[in-house]
This record gives structure tokens, C-alpha cells and sequence, in this order.
């Protein structure tokens, strides 16, 4: 799932490089197509999760390392990659994203045991971190103010488009090939992205020279690697185990250190003013717990279709449209509606109709 916030960040940045006319096409279409290697991605391997299992067999807990050795990097390192871009050059951190991404993508569809693809899947989620900030910050440095709307919209729909094909294409691909193919599909859109991103995506960085917070990012990233091991692992090791709850305190005493020095850095991965609006800490809290469920929910859904409902994987990723295709299409009313009634009452009424939505999944 695309964040929420993908078209603030593009209209937060001024362009630095405005394309000509010529060229707009051509940015777009490699922004969309690098986009939707990683919205695919998310959607089809939790299609394929049943699938994996059965071929590199695993336990649940295996499953969601799978998952969740993605998200962790890609969490950790998108600040960090879209300062890269801002210091290096956008299109050069955007063109490493995509290769790394599709070089681990290859590591999925080749890995001979559940080890192997679990860190393949992260070496693929550092690739995103780079590859998903270098997309955003490609069509705010190159597009004009009074032409990002269109450019917002153009993305926005194709990236929609190609999120809402992902599971259907996947599952028909793991249920008349092999879940390889799910990862396979990666390498020639990451070819593409290439070629076009050499010869047509202009180079842009930041004016002012702006370091880069690499001990933010390693502490941050072994606190969340700690909490997540810990929280996983608990489940089949119970909490009394050394390793769980050693990996739970020192990924705690990380995040604890993270926040003590982004406070006082100069250059601060995540700037701790921001969270003096008490606005912009309750949405960040609302958004956490929203898709904190969400993302369990994907996690669970295709598992239950499959094994225990005995859907067979096409049907099981043509089952995901609705939710997918909603989400979609009614977010780009949401703008509106926010206008006419603010803000609090959908962010109210619509966890509600989620947590309505989960309760029923409950109750057949």
C-alpha cells in the first residue's frame, strides 16, 4: 500500500531541473513503473506466502519474517535514501534502488530455502528505501508547481492500477507456474526503468550541501530489528527465552537512544519538533494503528484463503480487488469531503468502518 502522505512529499520540494514537454512522458513513465515494482511486490507476496511454504516449507513465524524482513529495511532506510538523493543526485539513488531492488528480486525467485529468501526480501527492502523517495522526489524536482496536479494524478492512477493488478497477475502466475515468477516479474520492469531513467530522466540534488544522519539510521534500524525479532519470535519461543527478550530490551534501549540523539544532531533523520503539533501526532498515531491492523489483515487474509477456505491462488488475489480498488478510488474523494466537513470526522468514521469490516471477516 502506497503511504498516505506520498503527495505531500512531492509537492514539498521545489523543482530544481523543470522538464520540457518533450520529456514529461518519459519521467513519468519511469517513475511509475519503479512505483509499481514495489507496490506489486507488497501486494503479490502475500499472495504467494501459502505457496512458499508449501515448496520451501517453514513455520508461520517464517512466513512473517518473509514480510516483515522487507518492511524493516525499507522503514529504517526511506528517510535515509531520500536524503541520499537530495546529496548524490535524485535519479542516481533512484537508479541504485531499482537495481538493487531487481538483483534481490532474482535472489527471491533463485532461493533454494526459507533463509535465503528472507534475506533476499531485505536486501529487497533496502532497494524500495531508495527506489520510493527517489520516484516522489524525481516528479517534485522536475515538474513545474502549476503542472503537479496532473502529474500527481497521471502517477497516482497508473501506480493505483498496477497495485490493484499485482495480486490477480500473481496469483494466476503462482498457480499456473511457480510464486518464482512473482519475484521474476521484477527483472524486465526493472530493465526498463533503467534504460529510460539514463536516456530520458534528468540528474537533480539539493542547492546546499545537507549531510546525511547515518548513526540515526543504524540505531533506528537495530531498534526496530530488536522489537520486531522479539515480538516474532515470542510467539513460538515464548518470552522467556534469552534471545527474545534480550532482542526486545536492547531494540527498546535503541529507540529510546534514537530519539536522545536526533534530539540533539544537527541534521536529524526525523526532525522532534515536528511532534510539538499535536495534530501531526495524532495522525501519525492514527496512521500507525490503522495499519498496524491493515497490515496484519494482508498478512492473515491470503493464508486463510487458501489453506483453510481453499481458494486457489488467482481467486485468492481477485478477492483482494474490492478492498484494493475502494481504497483507491475513494482516497481521491477524501481531499474533497475533508474540505467540505474537515478533518476529524473521517478520520473517525473510517477507522470505525475498518474495524466494521475486520469484525465481519470474524464472524463466518
Amino acid at each position: 500500500m502506497k503511504p498516505p502522505c506520498d503527495q505531500a512529499v512531492i509537492e514539498s520540494v521545489r523543482p530544481a531541473v523543470p522538464c520540457s514537454k518533450s520529456a514529461e512522458q518519459w519521467i513519468l513513465a519511469a517513475t511509475i513503473l519503479g512505483s509499481s515494482m514495489a507496490f506489486i511486490d507488497s501486494t503479490v507476496v502475500n499472495v504467494a506466502l501459502p505457496a512458499i511454504q508449501k515448496t520451501l516449507g517453514g513455520t508461520v513465524i517464517d512466513m512473517q519474517w518473509v514480510v516483515e524482513g522487507y518492511a524493516l529495511f525499507l522503514s529504517a532506510l526511506i528517510l535515509t535514501g531520500g536524503a541520499l538523493g537530495d546529496v548524490f543526485g535524485r535519479r542516481r539513488m533512484f537508479l541504485a534502488g531499482v537495481t538493487v531492488f531487481a538483483i534481490a528480486s532474482a535472489g527471491c525467485g533463485l532461493a533454494a530455502n526459507i533463509h535465503q529468501l528472507v534475506t533476499a526480501r531485505a536486501v529487497q527492502g533496502c532497494g524500495a528505501a531508495f527506489l520510493v523517495p527517489g520516484s516522489l522526489s524525481i516528479i517534485s524536482a522536475s515538474f513545474r508547481e502549476q503542472e503537479r496536479g496532473r502529474a500527481i494524478g497521471t502517477w497516482s492512477g497508473f501506480t493505483s492500477i498496477a497495485a490493484a493488478a499485482g495480486p490477480v497477475l500473481g496469483g494466476w502466475l503462482i498457480e499456473h507456474a511457480s510464486w518464482r515468477w512473482a519475484f521474476f516479474i521484477n527483472l524486465p520492469i526493472g530493465a526498463a526503468v533503467i534504460g529510460l531513467s539514463l536516456l530520458r530522466v534528468p540528474e537533480s540534488k539539493m542547492g546546499a550541501q545537507r549531510s546525511v544522519d547515518w548513526i540515526g539510521a543504524l540505531i533506528v534500524t537495530a531498534g526496530l530489528a530488536g522489537m520486531t525479532y522479539g515480538f516474532i519470535e515470542s510467539a513460538e519461543l515464548g518470552w522467556n527465552n534469552p534471545s527474545v527478550w534480550a532482542a526486545a530490551i536492547v531494540g527498546g534501549a535503541c529507540l529510546i537512544a534514537f530519539v536522545y540523539f536526533e534530539a540533539r544532531t544537527r541534521s536529524p533523520m526525523v526532525p522532534l519538533d515536528l511532534f510539538r503539533s499535536s495534530d501531526f501526532t495524532g495522525a501519525n498515531l492514527l496512521t500507525f494503528f490503522l495499519y498496524a491492523a491493515l497490515g496484519i489483515f494482508l498478512f492473515l487474509f491470503p493464508l486463510n484463503f487458501i489453506q483453510v477456505q481453499h481458494y486457489s491462488a488467482t481467486a485468492t488475489g481477485a478477492a483482494a480487488l474490492p478492498f484494493i480498488l475502494l481504497m483507491f478510488a475513494l482516497s481521491r474523494c477524501s481531499g474533497g469531503l475533508v474540505g467540505h466537513v474537515g478533518a476529524k470526522l473521517p478520520l473517525i468514521v473510517g477507522p470505525i468502518i475498518a474495524a466494521a469490516g475486520f469484525l465481519l471477516f470474524a464472524l463466518p
